[in-house]
C-alpha cells in the first residue's frame, strides 16, 4: 500500500511551521501549525501537523477544550509522549494565564460584562467551584482580585468577615462577588442568593457597597444586578 504520507522536511520552506512563521508572522499559522512547532515532530507515518490536527479534530478544533486534558489524556494519542504533552500543556496554561492578565487591563468596572471578561479565564473552565471577590476603588477601578474559597462542585464556603476584612486592608470602597458553577447553569440556588443577601447586608453597615453577584460559566454569566435581584 502506497504511504501518502510526505515528511516536513520536504515541504516547500513557505509550508514548514517554523520557516513560515519567521517569513510570515505568528498570525500565519492555524491553531495545527502552531501545536506542530511545540512537539517539534511527528512520527514516520505522520508529521507533526497531521498529528497536530488529529488532536485538535478529537476536540471539534476547540483549543479551550483542548486546555482541559489532562497529561494522561494527551498522551493517549499516539505519537505524544510525556514531553510533547507537557510542552502542550505549558503553552496553553500560558495562553490562559495571558488572557487573565490582559482582563485585568480593563482597569475601570463598567459593566457586568467587563467583570465576566475579567473572571471567566480565571473561574469559567473549573471542574470545581470556587468564590472570588474583585475589590474596586472609588473610581470603581479593581484593585485586588482575591479567591475567597475553594470547594467541591456542589458548592463553596464564603466568610462574611474575610470579605471585609480584606475590604479594609486594601482601602476598598465596593466589590463585586464572583462564583463559577461547573455545571453551566446559570440559575442562581438559594444559597447564592442568601449568601449575597448577608454580604449586602454586611457591607451596608460597614459603608462598603457590594455591587454585584456574577455566576461565570465558560460562555456566559448571570449578573444579579442586570436580571434585578438587588
Amino acid at each position: 500500500m502506497e504511504n501518502n504520507h510526505f515528511p516536513i522536511k520536504n515541504w516547500s520552506e513557505d509550508d514548514k511551521p517554523r520557516e513560515k512563521l519567521m517569513l510570515k508572522g505568528k498570525n500565519a499559522l492555524s491553531d495545527a501549525e502552531l501545536i506542530a512547532i511545540l512537539i517539534g515532530s511527528g512520527s514516520r507515518n505522520e508529521s507533526a501537523v497531521e498529528l497536530s490536527k488529529r488532536i485538535l479534530k478529537s476536540v471539534d478544533g476547540n483549543l479551550n477544550a483542548l486546555g482541559k486534558l489532562s497529561l494522561k489524556q494527551l498522551m493517549e494519542f499516539k505519537g505524544i509522549g510525556e514531553a510533547k504533552a507537557i510542552s502542550i500543556m505549558a503553552a496553553l496554561e500560558l495562553g490562559r494565564r495571558r488572557r487573565a492578565e490582559d482582563a485585568l487591563e480593563l482597569t475601570k468596572v463598567t459593566s457586568s460584562k467587563l467583570v465576566f471578561e475579567v473572571m471567566q479565564p480565571i473561574i469559567g473552565e473549573l471542574p470545581h467551584e470556587e468564590f472570588w471577590i474583585l475589590y474596586l476603588n472609588n473610581s470603581n477601578k479593581i484593585i485586588s482580585k482575591r479567591q475567597l474559597s475553594v470547594g467541591g462542585i456542589t458548592g463553596t464556603m464564603v466568610d462574611v468577615r474575610l470579605v471585609f476584612k480584606n475590604a479594609l486592608e486594601l482601602g476598598a470602597v465596593s466589590l463585586i462577588l464572583c462564583h463559577n458553577h461547573p455545571s453551566g447553569t446559570l440559575k442562581p440556588s438559594e444559597a447564592d442568593l442568601q449568601i449575597t443577601k448577608k454580604l449586602k447586608a454586611a457591607g451596608d453597615s460597614l459603608e462598603i457597597k457590594v455591587l454585584d453577584h456574577l455566576i461565570v460559566t465558560e460562555n456566559n454569566y448571570f449578573s444579579f444586578v442586570d436580571e434585578g435581584i438587588f
